[in-house]
């Protein structure tokens, strides 16, 4: 009765089916119309691909714009020989007006290079050096025609120069100190033009990010050398990795058993020592002063050391640890067997891995896939951002009423903007339009982000497909590897490709409307932080919780209905339905396994990323060498270091996946091969023989004989 219950449920078991051999070979196309659309969707991607590529243009980017929207040092402008951009007055650059216009709103110009001396307006005029002065004012300047009031009060030429240095193709202040004093170049003072002398500390308040550029811009060429001089070395520790995460591998395969029971047992040993710690603080404190307060009475505390002189912390500790000890043990001893299967179906799945070797190479195939994917969505963004015209804006004078508009450059000076603010300048402020192409930029920009989620789902789901079929035909060969099909992988591959194009691209179109909605959420959630509605944070952070979760759900739901569709072919919904059956009908053993090779990859991961780790820090801090001399002089030791880290555990993590697809798929195909099977000559079990001495089954036929 509770088994037809159950059936009830979560459907029905698989039947015994004589002609299914493993993956069906004799499949028609899955998931047409959603086939049709994914590649609608990638012609109109390309498309929109095409438009930024006509109408954007990157060096908006990478090089600086004078006030006019016109590039510095690019071939073909009337700036060619001027590379450099000089601000007028960089002490406005720290105006809050850069964060919303995204330009500093004073006079920039392009020059040959930056000044070299320290000059003011006032003292330059009518002497020989102002021929040099000069160079550093509008292109367009008529000296003899205004005095040094209308000159500065039009913005065409700066107050005074400051000796420069150029960074990123600008000029910022050198600044220095001398005896204690902050110095710009050998000033400590200078006119602003209008007869006042004031110290030459204000323009180190809008120097001070130039500072922080050139420190940057000095670590990274720092960590550019390093990599240099370390490249080498670091590929050899990669490579080392490599080779630790193919040895762990084959040692799962002969030693898998053991592996799991120690880390096990040393867990149960590592919680019985922290009740043994906690025990032992917890005496230590008895009749010591204030070791009795509770927890409720002494509050929240920001230093949480605190709370470790408190009797009640450790016996808080001591209960935690205890629970868990049990649970443990619990578990032990009612799902010994079925960490026993997990164990089994980890040492088969070593086995088919060393039976199609080349799908430890496939996770390079989606990294070159995916690696195509982000360019092409980077690049599309970057065209697409730079795809609008110069827009000009008045900006220099906050108590003008027409601040912020837009104006035009050529006409603002006899306009009637100019004559009411006179101290404002029409200057270039960033790039847009209104046109309806403009206006279209950025959901043009959200299906740029959406193509992408769709394309990098897609090709991910391809591999798991591919992967899926490649060790389910190692599963369902009852003689293996002589009933394997001669290139497993590539079949699969073909297969995944021309049937089920469809089905694949189903599923990780739902992954991608999460992915995008979570994406959306993200961005009102940094604009809603400002905000004092509490019940909107509240319901904004549920939002996000519930669709993190919806996420993860869809993950795992779609990689074993792509398991499902590399063995029988059919189409999305229905090979999820299917494995979502399948997996509550055998919930327990689902747990089990999921849990225990999630731990032992962890564990797998740690091992290989911690010796590589260790050894390249002995290596590059010179406590080993190899031969005299061998690691290369660094500025940052840590640079390699961490390099061949966060790539070891990258290649660590590409090997388990491939390992853990496996015993995902191995474990769906055994969990039917149950349901299909009786071990009768008609019905042979096609599970090894340590499962089958596992769970007490036998094929009739190995017995006869």
């Amino acid at each position: 009765m509770e088994e037809d219950r159950k059936e009830a449920a979560y459907g029905t078991p698989q039947k015994y089916d004589p002609t299914f051999k493993g993956p069906i070979y004799n499949r028609g196309c899955t998931d047409v119309i959603c086939c049709v659309l994914f590649f609608l969707a990638i012609v109109g991607y390309v498309a929109v691909g095409l438009i930024a590529w006509t109408h954007g243009d990157p060096r908006k980017v990478i090089y600086p714009t004078d006030s006019r929207g016109e590039f510095c040092g690019q071939k073909g402008t009337k700036n060619a020989n001027k590379p450099f951009l000089f601000y007028f007055n960089i002490v406005k650059c720290a105006s809050p007006l850069v964060l919303l216009e995204f330009q500093c709103p004073t006079p920039q110009i392009c020059v040959e290079k930056c000044p070299d001396r320290y000059l003011t307006l006032l003292n330059a005029r009518n002497t020989p050096e102002f021929a040099y002065y000069k160079q550093f004012c509008v292109p367009d300047f008529q000296s003899d025609k205004k005095s040094v009031a209308e000159v500065l009060r039009d913005g065409q030429c700066p107050a005074v120069l400051i000796p420069s240095k150029p960074l990123a193709q600008r000029c910022f202040p050198a600044i220095h100190a001398h005896k204690g004093v902050i110095m710009v170049g050998n000033a400590t003072t200078y006119e602003d033009g209008h007869g006042s002398r004031k110290n030459i500390t204000e323009l180190v308040e809008g120097a001070k990010q130039a500072n922080g550029i050139l420190e940057a811009r000095q670590l990274a060429m720092r960590i550019f050398e390093d990599y240099t001089v370390s490249w080498y070395w670091i590929v050899i520790g990669l490579v080392i990795a490599m080779a630790l995460s193919l040895l762990f591998i084959i040692l799962l395969r002969f030693l898998a058993g053991i592996m799991v029971w120690v880390m096990i047992v040393m867990v149960i040993l590592v919680l019985g020592y922290g009740i043994f710690h906690c025990y032992m603080e917890y005496a230590r404190l008895r009749g010591e002063a204030g070791s009795d307060i509770s927890l409720v009475d002494l509050g929240f505390q920001t230093d949480f050391r605190v709370y470790l002189h408190l009797r009640q912390t450790w016996m808080a500790f001591m209960i935690i640890l205890s629970i868990l000890e049990v649970i443990i043990i619990l578990l032990l001893i009612f799902l010994r067997k079925r960490i026993l299967i997990a164990i089994a179906l980890i040492k088969e799945a070593s086995r088919a891995v060393g039976y199609v070797m080349c799908s430890m190479l496939y996770p390079l195939v989606t990294f070159f896939l995916l690696c195509l994917c982000i360019a092409y969505w980077a690049s599309t963004a970057v065209f697409l951002s730079t795809s609008n015209e110069a827009v000009y804006k008045i900006l220099d004078d906050p108590s003008c009423s027409f601040t912020g508009k837009t104006c035009n450059p050529e006409t603002f000076f006899n306009s009637t903007e100019s004559r009411s603010c006179p101290k404002a300048s029409c200057q270039f402020a960033f790039y847009g339009g209104e046109s309806g192409y403009h206006r279209a930029l950025l959901g043009l920009q959200i299906f740029n982000v959406f193509m992408f989620f769709w394309l990098a789902n897609f090709v991910l789901a391809l591999g798991q497909v591919t992967l899926a079929g490649a060790f389910a035909s190692y599963y369902w060969a009852l003689r293996k590897p002589d009933d394997m099909p001669a290139f497993p992988l590539f079949s699969a591959f073909g297969r995944a490709l021309r049937y089920h194009t469809g089905s694949l691209a189903f599923g990780s179109l739902i992954l991608a409307i999460v992915q995008i909605i979570r994406v959306i959420l993200e961005y009102l959630d940094q604009r809603l932080k400002a905000a004092e509605n509490k019940f909107a944070k509240f319901l904004m952070t549920c939002l996000k919780c519930c669709f993190w979760c919806l996420e993860k759900f869809i993950k795992f739901l779609n990689r074993n209905a792509y398991i499902m569709i590399a063995i029988y072919g059919t189409n999305f919904c229905t090979s999820a339905r299917n494995a979502f059956f399948l997996l509550m009908r055998n919930i327990i053993r689902v747990a089990v396994l999921d849990k225990v090779t999630d731990f032992l990859f962890l564990l797998g991961k740690l091992l290989i990323v911690g010796s590589v780790g260790i050894l390249a820090f002995f290596f590059f801090t010179h406590r080993i060498r190899i031969v005299q001399d061998t690691a290369p002089p660094l500025n940052y030791y840590w640079v390699p270091i961490l390099t061949v880290i966060v790539g070891s555990y990258l290649i660590a993590h590409g090997f388990f996946s491939v390992y853990g697809m496996c015993v995902d798929t191995l474990f769906l195909c055994f969990l039917e091969d149950l349901e299909r099977n009786d071990g009768s000559v008609e019905r042979p079990y096609f599970m090894s023989s340590t499962l089958k001495k596992l769970l007490n089954k036998t094929n009739k036929k190995q017995v006869e004989s």
